[in-house]
């Protein structure tokens, strides 16, 4: 995603106290979390209107995903989420939380859906315990990505299993039909600095 800077002809130099914040999502981890969440922060002091999150990730941790949807629910500015090149598994959900009219899609992008995957080792005890959370986190993933899909709460969670519960690869025509994207395209964010004459 690319913003562009239109200057007003009358101002011969300029030099933004803050440069537009564009949040761009690759993993899902602690330190991916901590920095999205930082850059939130930093957005809400820049004086955009709207905050870009551009998603490009294979995915990964279901507890980061959860902390960076917390940020998003705290922050006081609309979020707009982009997909570019690939949103698989957490980052397929992350883009349904894009402000309901401000999820695009890149028209060659994928979107990938798939079980919460555990790799849980040890115990038979601890295994069952590990196999009940991510049973939890499962339906919970599920039932928030099809309310903002303005779904019924069941509604991916049947489609997955009617699959197999395989991977569901999905392009962007197909994901604005079900209603995940609603917009096939990468926006602009334009920035303009000019002067207003004001006589009274």
């Amino acid at each position: 995603m690319l913003w562009k800077l239109d200057v007003d002809k009358n101002i011969k130099d300029v030099e933004l106290r803050h440069n537009p914040i564009i949040i761009r999502v690759n993993k899902f981890d602690e330190e991916s979390a901590k920095e999205f969440d930082s850059q939130i922060s930093l957005a809400h002091n820049t004086g955009q209107k709207i905050i870009p999150v551009v998603i490009d990730s294979y995915g990964g941790q279901v507890y980061s995903l959860m902390s960076m949807i917390a940020s998003i629910k705290s922050s006081d500015l609309p979020i707009a989420t982009i997909i570019e090149g690939k949103a698989m598994s957490c980052g397929a959900i992350l883009f349904t939380f894009g402000e309901d009219g401000l999820r695009f899609m890149d028209t060659d992008a994928t979107l990938m859906i798939h079980d919460v995957s555990s790799w849980s080792h040890g115990k038979v005890e601890e295994v069952k315990a590990s196999a009940e959370e991510t049973s939890r986190l499962n339906e919970k993933v599920y039932k928030m990505m099809a309310r903002n899909c303005g779904q019924a709460d069941d509604y991916f969670m049947k489609k997955v299993h009617d699959r197999g519960r395989s991977d569901w690869y999905i392009d962007a025509k197909e994901a604005k039909k079900l209603k995940i994207a609603n917009n096939i395209r990468v926006p602009r964010l334009n920035v303009s600095v000019n002067i207003n004459y004001d006589f009274s």
